[in-house]
């Protein structure tokens, strides 16, 4: 995901997780808020619960190539928080990318495509 797409500072991962609605699922939860930037940006966020360095950073790879399937039919103007869940790591990338795609439906971000 390009750097432009991203949450960098602290203090957004902050604002968005104070500010934002959330919505669960058994491999990740999102924070969803709108924003006045044009794009989509987005958070990662594995703990330690997660476990040890490897496991949290393939959660993370997970989700950013999840979400970068998703980015283009994402709502614009919106910052999103992805926190992972300890079950996340032994998901493959279509569960966590079929999860993704319920939490962002069920936020109402998702752009509806239609085949004619």
């Amino acid at each position: 995901m390009k750097r432009r797409f991203r949450l960098t500072r602290s203090t957004d991962f902050k604002r968005v997780r104070r500010s934002g609605r959330s919505y669960a699922h058994p491999l990740l939860v999102l924070y969803a808020v709108k924003s006045d930037q044009p794009d989509v940006r987005v958070g990662l966020s594995a703990s330690a619960t997660i476990g040890n360095a490897v496991r949290r950073n393939r959660a993370k790879r997970l989700l950013r190539e999840a979400m970068a399937r998703l980015l283009p039919l994402t709502l614009p103007g919106t910052e999103l928080l992805l926190i992972a869940r300890s079950a996340l790591p032994e998901a493959d990338l279509l569960q966590t990318h079929q999860a993704l795609e319920t939490l962002l439906t069920r936020a109402g971000l998702l752009i509806a495509v239609h085949d004619s």
